[in-house]
């Protein structure tokens, strides 16, 4: 409940009060002037806490019980028909003659307020296979390299496109751009990461070569792995490369990122605990951070996902084997 903030008497109060002036201690005329209020204020809280007791000291609603004038049901029907077609407020209420704001009010009770509404999302479906390496998700993250500060910290965009220009093909001002790419385990969570000069078939084929020998140290036997639809995937050399270390590949369906929602996820957590956690002086000093950042992910940060177990707990390793890989 919103009280006002200049109330004299809060639900509390009126029940003190009603039960004083229920007993007949003190008089309504020495209550109204110890809360504050009028004698008259004082008997309309005395009679309703009489004939509702506790409940009956809580606020109200000023909606009258009934209206004077109401919207007719087939008026309201119209409305929320018209809006099923997509039909914005004010498009409504001159096909039915009405105001703006009763169009307004009466598409908030149907719940229509927002086109969007029209049509419900559809619920989240969650999956986890049940053993590390029955799927890996590969994905891909585009930053900025940089010789200086950026304007994330210094708050002076000039000429921040233009260092990252391309001019008659080559690169002029600024290094240009690298390519951040992610794999995580969905079983376990377990993420490899590593950075390359682009995003082309060739460096996701050493990127995925890369990500099956990490996993095999860990112990891990990859069986299936999962991308989007971007070029480097759809590439032959990208194919015969999951032909050649017997992986299936199998792609997101277009325009639903949500399918390989882990790495997306993976990306978000990384810009935020490690591209853009400090100021790095450069790109390079940046990379420079990746590795250590991705250790601690995998092995010392409770991860949400999986009830606040670190990922490589999630593999099962004997106190040798944990020694051995994290030496």
């Amino acid at each position: 409940m919103n009280i006002h903030k200049n109330a004299r008497l809060t639900p509390v109060r009126r029940e003190e009060m009603a039960r004083a002036g229920v007993e007949g201690e003190p008089s309504k005329a020495d209550a109204s002037s110890a809360y504050g209020v009028s004698a008259k204020i004082v008997a309309r809280w005395v009679e309703r806490f009489k004939v509702e007791g506790r409940e009956g000291m809580a606020d109200r609603s000023s909606r009258p019980h009934t209206l004077r004038n109401p919207t007719p049901p087939c008026a309201v029907d119209r409305i929320i028909k018209l809006r099923r077609q997509r039909l914005t407020g004010k498009h409504i209420a001159r096909q039915v003659g009405v105001s703006a704001a009763t169009v307004s009010r009466v598409l908030k009770r149907a719940g229509l307020s927002r086109l969007k509404d029209l049509e419900p999302a559809q619920p989240v479906r969650r999956y986890e296979r049940d053993n590390p390496g029955e799927l890996i998700h590969l994905d891909i993250k585009k930053l900025g390299r940089f010789h200086e500060v950026g304007h994330r910290i210094t708050g002076n965009r000039a000429r921040q496109s233009s260092r990252r220009g391309k001019k008659g093909g080559k690169t002029w001002g600024a290094p240009g751009w690298e390519y951040v790419h992610v794999c995580v385990d969905d079983a376990s969570r377990i993420a490899f990461t590593d950075i390359y000069a682009d995003e082309k078939a060739v460096s996701a084929v050493a990127f995925l070569k890369a990500c099956i020998a990490y996993y095999k140290r860990l112990g891990v036997t990859v069986i299936r792995v999962m991308t989007d639809n971007g070029s480097c995937y759809k590439s032959r050399a990208f194919a015969k490369a999951c032909k050649a270390l017997k992986l299936r590949h199998v792609r997101t369906r277009p325009y639903t990122p949500k399918t390989n929602g882990k790495a997306e996820r993976f990306i978000q957590t990384a810009l935020r605990e490690w591209a853009y956690a400090r100021a790095y002086q450069t790109s390079a000093q940046r990379a420079e951070d990746l590795p250590t950042w991705t250790h601690m992910y995998n092995w010392h940060r409770p991860h949400g996902g999986i009830k606040d177990q670190t990922p490589i707990s999630r593999l099962g390793l004997n106190r040798d084997n944990l020694l051995r890989h994290h030496s």
